[in-house]
Formats: structure tokens, sequence, C-alpha cells
């Protein structure tokens, strides 16, 4: 996907928002919006929101001094996301359809974006994923791809949505044994996108294949991406896509066999797949 006019006044807003975590001065504050409105007026429209984001962020972690904008919030994003888990394996070991239940789970993780136009909260989400219909619903062909797969590479969002994927591997594992999984995440701090960092936390190294992606995006774009990275996405059976940040990278892809999971947020991404902000979105391409 290409920026959209749209998007700039969101990109602005996160001016906004990292002064706010980062608890910024006055003047600083001032200076952040004021610089990222100067620099909304020559971004390249020839770009994805992601790629303009990466410029936009990588200004403001300069500007503030700070090598991860948003480290704090990810810590706590964490801990909320882990208070979660035991009701969510129940859920999911009382269910009848444990696919469909742990799927419904790794999109409610989604909901933790601080980049998103609209923001929603992950309690209230989760009190009602599990009876919410996907918008668009490839849920049976998810089912099919799975059953005749041997690896899958699984794209990364964002940290406490990472806790869900976690669970979310950790019950395909169970269900589909045969299936070599990946993990892939983003290669520097760039929003609250999980990282190397959060995610060996997370023992995700334990679990699976864990990969830097190399890029430097809200988003896998796979021309900033690792050669290993790229090749591991290239031969993967099915590559699974969590969140708006990789569906806007990834539309349109040169592979086919990408999942996307996400929950939408934004105008720009609901006019793309023709639903509603707060939709959940199974979709495969």
């Amino acid at each position: 996907m290409l920026i959209d006019e749209a998007c700039l006044s969101c990109i602005i807003k996160q001016s906004v928002k990292v002064a706010d975590a980062i608890g910024a001065d006055a003047r600083l504050k001032s200076r952040l919006h004021a610089d990222v409105t100067q620099m909304s007026q020559s971004f390249s429209f020839e770009s994805s929101p992601p790629e303009i984001a990466a410029d936009v962020y990588e200004y403001m972690a300069k500007l503030a001094e700070k090598k991860d904008l948003y480290f704090d919030v990810k810590e706590a994003s964490t801990k909320k996301a882990l208070s979660f888990i035991p009701f969510l394996k129940q859920k999911i070991q009382d269910s009848q359809n444990k696919l469909l239940t742990a799927t419904k789970m790794a999109v409610a993780g989604n909901v933790i974006d601080l980049a998103a136009a609209v923001e929603f909260d992950l309690e209230e989400e989760l009190e009602r994923i599990f009876e919410t219909k996907f918008a668009h619903d490839d849920f049976l062909a998810l089912e099919s791809t799975l059953s005749n797969a041997r690896s899958v590479v699984v794209l990364g969002d964002n940290v406490g949505e990472h806790i869900f994927d976690y669970l979310y591997i950790e019950t395909l594992q169970n269900l589909y044994p045969k299936i070599a999984f990946t993990y892939m995440v983003r290669g520097t701090p760039i929003i609250n996108d999980v990282t190397m960092r959060e995610a060996k936390q997370a023992k995700f190294h334990t679990l699976c294949n864990l990969v830097n992606s190399g890029v430097n995006t809200p988003g896998f774009t796979y021309n900033r991406a690792t050669k290993i990275a790229q090749n591991l996405f290239d031969s993967a059976d099915v590559v699974i896509s969590k969140g708006m940040g990789n569906y806007e990278c990834l539309t349109p892809s040169h592979r086919k066999n990408i999942v996307f999971l996400l929950k939408v947020k934004c105008n720009v991404v609901a006019k793309s797949l023709n639903k509603e902000i707060g939709n959940i979105i199974c979709k495969i391409i």
C-alpha cells in the first residue's frame, strides 16, 4: 500500500503521542510537532506508510535523544498481556476448535498498537473476540493451508501482542507438529514493534526459530530485510502476517499464501479491505 492523504495527519499526530510517552517538556513537544509537520510536506507518495513512519521515528528518536522511544510503554504492554495468559490458555484448552480460538486470540492481541488512528482496549477486546465473526473470513482456507504446510513464518507486530503470538505458535505446534515455525521481528526499535530484545525476553528462541528481519520499518518491508529473512519469507509454505503495518507493506507482494491477521484501526486500511474500522480480518492472498 502507498500512503494516502489521510496518512499525513495520522503520522503528524504520532509526534504528540511520542511526546506524551517520553514525558517531553513543552519545548520538545512543540519542536517534535513542528518538525514532523514540516517533514510531512515532502513525504513521497510512492512509499508505504511504514516506510514514511521509519524516517519520521528515526528523526524523533534523534531529537529526543532516545534510542527506543516507547521502551517504558512496551514494558507495561508486556506486563498487561502476560496477565491474560492463564485465561487464554484455559480458553484454548476448553475449546472445541482450538485453531479458531487461538487465531482469534492472536488477532485480539493486535489491538495493542500505539500508531493506530483508533485505539481499542485489550480487556474489552478479549471479552468479545471469541464471539466476533471475521469480516473477511478465510479461516477455512487457513486451516486447509496449514494442514499441507511444512514451514511457516510468522511476522510479528507489536510488543504485548507478541505474548499472544507466543501462545498462538505454541498452539499451532501442538496442532501441526510437523511444521517448522519461524518468528520474525524488527531489526531496530520502531514505535512499539517487537524486536529481538522483547522476543528473547519472552523465550521465543526456545519455542521456534527466531529471526531478526533487519527491517527498520513498522512492517515487513521486503527490500529492507536481510538476505536470511528474505530467503525464509520466500521459501516458507505459509506466511502469517500480523497487524496493519505488515499488511501495508505486503499488499501487493510477489508471493502467495500470505495470511493477514489484523484488526482494522484506520480508514485507509478499511478502504483497502472494503471493511470498517473495528472489523477483524483473516485474509489469504
